[in-house]
């Protein structure tokens, strides 16, 4: 395992800060929409696996809610235990998330109301 620098706290606040001005507030995969309320929720994730790689740019990251975020790295978890040869960094053949199953959910809700 990666030895853990004692300043992640605030490395991780800094990229998180620059990639939070970078991207807009929208999960990589599921496609959900943030508002500020909700941020917390909204995750970055590193594309190449490497925590220590934030090049200002914003091309190692995306913006992954908490369980696209989970199920990214429960993917390489799940590799590893049953021999799959993936490396970190490599993608798994994803799809890509091409529309945004909530959008009118609150319109709907109120409607029902």
């Amino acid at each position: 395992m990666a030895h853990i620098p004692s300043n992640y706290s605030s490395l991780e606040q800094g990229y998180r800060d620059k990639a939070l001005k970078l991207f807009p507030w929208v999960c990589g995969r599921c496609a959900r929409e943030f508002q500020y309320s909700a941020l917390r929720e909204l995750t970055v994730h590193h594309i190449d696996h490497d925590h220590s790689n934030n090049p200002s740019d914003g091309s190692n990251w995306e913006l992954l809610c908490l369980f696209c975020h989970d199920n990214e790295h429960e993917k390489y978890t799940q590799a590893a235990a049953y021999g799959s040869t993936v490396q970190a960094g490599e993608d798994l053949k994803r799809e890509v998330a091409t529309s945004n199953p909530f959008a009118d959910l609150k319109a709907m809700m109120a409607a029902k109301k």
